[in-house]
């Protein structure tokens, strides 16, 4: 089954709010074996929502739309749908009664004649009782095709979708059995791990697909295997796994499961009970905000300092006032001192740094934009290396972000 998603809000087209619904669906239906063919959003217009009804259901065999399902006057899809099927609006007993229990129970002031508008849907749809808002969800079939209009408020249509669509979908259809395993790696870029992996892709039986999803010294690789017997797509899935593993051994960080990179080394320094503290300088903080976004982190994440100044290097890391002199802020000398220094400050077995120059100007070093030296200091050692990152700020302190991720990961491996 093809599945085609609609978002409606002119919200979305000018970039005021962001479109997550659709990763979500995207997402929930991957699960039951529904292939999204394609992600439309569009304008709150009638003409523009008949035609991309039209060109949906031409195209797909599930088409399901968001928002617009409001009680004000700019909320048109529901008039809309039903001029598409040919049909006319009724009121629903049990959505009315929803809507004034809500108002009685949650919002404690009368309703008006407007928020009443809500109970009405089409003669022709089930309707899906929304349990936290006043717009219902509503589910019409045309041509062999199946329509669900939801509302676009993210925690309301996550409902209705796990709750009621979901459910409906697995009564009505059989679906095959989708599966997506992704192998994450770091410090090789895509074409060079496409050269290295050609062959194994190369024989990789039709129904398994291989992605490349590369970010900025990172590269996913995706398994999808689709088939309606879930044992062999489960067993040929592993079967490759193990054949790719040897060649991508040494930049092989783990397997995704929904987690970064970052959420996995924190687990690895969980396992093995070890800590780790931070001293950034041009990442700004970027490297611990992305530990610290993991539940658990404090487990083993002691702490860090962002000594983006040169005097918190110096009076805070107690980096030596001549080092820096004799060799600039960024430099090797500097870059180890603080590993060492941040260590020692919060008493972690590793030290992680980073220093350099992320632009638009050279600042207090004569660094070319784009220099960025990383250390690594663990008990009885610490190494650091050095990189050129180009000359876009924000492309500069992602790549050091992650080739910091990168380096702690082979410290960890050590152990």
């Amino acid at each position: 089954m093809q599945a085609e998603i609609i978002t409606i809000g002119d919200e979305i087209l000018i970039g005021q709010v962001v479109d997550t619904n659709s990763a979500f669906l995207g997402k929930e239906f991957n699960k039951i074996g529904i292939s999204i063919y394609q992600i439309t959003s569009i304008q709150d217009d009638k003409a523009h929502i008949l035609k991309a009804l039209k060109e949906a259901e031409e195209n797909a065999d599930f088409i399901i739309v968001t928002g617009g399902l409001g009680p004000t006057k700019d909320d048109i899809t529901k008039h809309t749908i039903c001029e598409y099927f040919n049909d006319t609006l009724v009121e629903n007993k049990a959505v009315l009664s929803h809507v004034e229990n809500l108002f009685k129970t949650y919002i404690k002031r009368p309703m008006s004649d407007i928020n009443k508008q809500q109970a009405l849907v089409p003669s022709m749809a089930d309707v899906l009782m929304n349990e936290y808002g006043t717009a219902p969800g509503m589910w019409l079939e045309k041509n062999g095709k199946v329509f669900v209009s939801l509302p676009g408020v993210p925690y309301e249509m996550k409902s209705l979708i796990s709750t009621k669509v979901i459910p409906k979908l697995r009564a009505k259809f059989k679906f095959p059995f989708i599966r997506h395993k992704t192998l994450l790696t770091n410090g090789l870029g895509e074409s060079a791990l496409a050269e290295r992996i050609e062959q194994w892709e190369d024989n990789l039986p039709e129904f398994i697909k291989l992605a490349y999803l590369p970010r900025l010294g990172r590269v996913r690789l995706r398994l999808s295997g689709k088939a309606m017997d879930k044992e062999v797509v489960d067993a040929e899935i592993e079967k490759q796994v193990e054949l790719v593993l040897p060649q991508i051994q040494d930049i092989f960080v783990g397997f995704e499961d929904d987690k970064s990179i970052e959420a996995i080394l924190g687990a690895q320094l969980t396992e093995l009970g070890k800590t780790l503290s931070i001293a950034e300088s041009c990442t700004g903080g970027r490297i611990a905000q992305a530990f610290t976004a993991n539940a658990g982190a404090s487990k083993y994440f002691k702490g860090s300092i962002v000594s983006y100044a040169t005097e918190s290097k110096v009076n805070i890391l107690n980096v030596a006032k001549a080092d820096i002199s004799s060799h600039s802020v960024v430099s090797k000398e500097v870059v180890e001192s603080m590993a060492k220094n941040v260590r020692t400050l919060f008493n972690s077995d590793y030290g992680l740094s980073t220093t350099g120059n992320a632009g638009p100007s050279k600042g207090e070093s004569d660094a070319e934009v784009g220099t960025v030296w990383i250390a690594i200091a663990a008990k009885n050692n610490v190494y650091s290396e050095v990189f050129n990152f180009s000359n876009h700020r924000e492309k500069i302190i992602m790549k050091a972000t992650n080739k910091a991720f990168e380096m702690l990961q082979k410290e960890i491996k050590k152990k």
